[in-house]
């Protein structure tokens, strides 16, 4: 039996790869490339956490860290681009959410 939270997690991570895909499919230099895609990444997951999950504290790669989650019961970890560079090097496909 899948949680709630996994099937959430699931859920916002293929959100993610969506707007990942999208982002990708604009092209241009790779180290504009990077950067979109690591702050869409984190601006979706960062939005969807926080509708779903208001109390809950998020450590991310690719924000700035919160005390909170030092004292938070619940903490949220994610990665918003995993393989960035692979990311930014289409058609690699070595990149996650």
């Amino acid at each position: 039996m899948v949680s709630a939270d996994a099937t959430a997690a699931g859920e916002i991570a293929t959100g993610a790869g969506r707007v990942l895909l999208s982002v990708r499919e604009t092209g241009g230099d790779p180290k504009a490339l990077k950067a979109f895609g690591d702050s869409a990444a984190q601006a979706y997951i960062s939005e969807q956490l926080a509708n779903r999950y208001p109390f809950d504290a998020i450590l991310s790669e690719e924000a700035d860290d919160d005390s909170n989650r030092l004292v938070n019961r619940r903490v949220w970890i994610i990665d918003p681009l995993d393989g960035t560079r692979e990311f930014s090097e289409p058609p690699r496909v070595d990149w996650a959410v």
